[in-house]
């Protein structure tokens, strides 16, 4: 069914919008292909990935259209590239787009770069699964002077050094993340009918386990599918009211299951 903005009573009187947010994972990428750890590494989608994301754009044209105004993105390629084809879909590419690090993906160490089931291998499959979906256990850090860690990155230059992981667990994630939604999301909610956000499996997993208030235990089962997008209908308070996949909901049940094993 149409997704609609509809519109309550407000304190004064006045009718006020209840907001729409989307979030969406980004398009498949070169290493989620390759069935690698990925984190702040700069990946691009593959045709599978750029496919995906014009697909989540007609989703969102037929089930929410002409509703969303503002979209968020990290600054990730992955994730923009995601979002301007996902506007392009919707026939919406004038749409303004803000980009932050602090939607990019969970920085995932010194695991960068590694094949997941090999790490399983080599590491136990309860360790990599506690790195990869636990709440409070990073992998191995990178070393300062690695190649890899964010601070040999231009888009971070002008960041203070400190606030630049080189790992992070999910709570870490928690912690960067939520304070951007607070501040930045939140007054464009306030704004705007409907608020699309463009990022990464961890970085989502972050923002659902804050909207939908999941325990640090029940996370580790919450695995987000590439190019499906979550609609969270609000209220005036922001509180969500309802949450669903668009389009076939068999097929986003499908997709997050295969997320789930990609370590084996």
């Amino acid at each position: 069914a149409r997704v609609a903005c509809v519109k309550t009573p407000s304190r004064g009187g006045y009718p006020a919008l209840v907001p729409v947010l989307v979030l969406l994972r980004h398009g498949e990428s070169q290493w989620n292909l390759e069935n690698r750890f990925t984190g702040w590494t700069d990946v691009d989608l593959t045709a599978k990935g750029e496919e995906e994301a014009r697909a989540a754009g007609k989703l969102l044209a037929a089930e929410c259209k002409q509703a969303i105004t503002v979209v968020h993105t990290s600054v990730l390629t992955r994730a923009v590239r995601t979002a301007n084809l996902t506007l392009e879909a919707m026939g919406a590419p004038w749409l303004p787009v803000r980009r932050h690090w602090r939607l990019n993906e969970r920085h995932y160490g010194a695991l960068q770069g590694l094949d997941k089931q090999d790490s399983a291998r080599q590491f136990g499959k309860e360790q990599v699964k506690a790195w990869r979906r636990g709440y409070a256990t990073p992998p191995p850090p990178l070393e300062a002077g690695d190649e890899r860690h964010p601070v040999r990155d231009r888009r971070y230059a002008m960041l203070d050094p400190e606030v630049l992981p080189s790992t992070e667990c999910l709570a870490d994630v928690v912690r960067r993340l939520t304070p951007y939604y607070q501040d930045a999301i939140v007054s464009d909610l306030r704004r705007h009918p409907a608020v699309l956000v463009v990022a990464h499996g961890n970085s989502l997993r972050a923002l659902v386990k804050y909207l939908e208030h999941i325990s640090d235990e029940a996370i580790v089962d919450v695995d987000i599918p590439t190019g499906i997008p979550r609609l969270y209908e609000l209220d005036e308070r922001l509180v969500v009211q309802e949450a669903r996949y668009l389009g076939d909901p068999e097929a986003a049940r499908r997709a997050s299951e295969s997320v789930a094993k990609q370590a084996g």
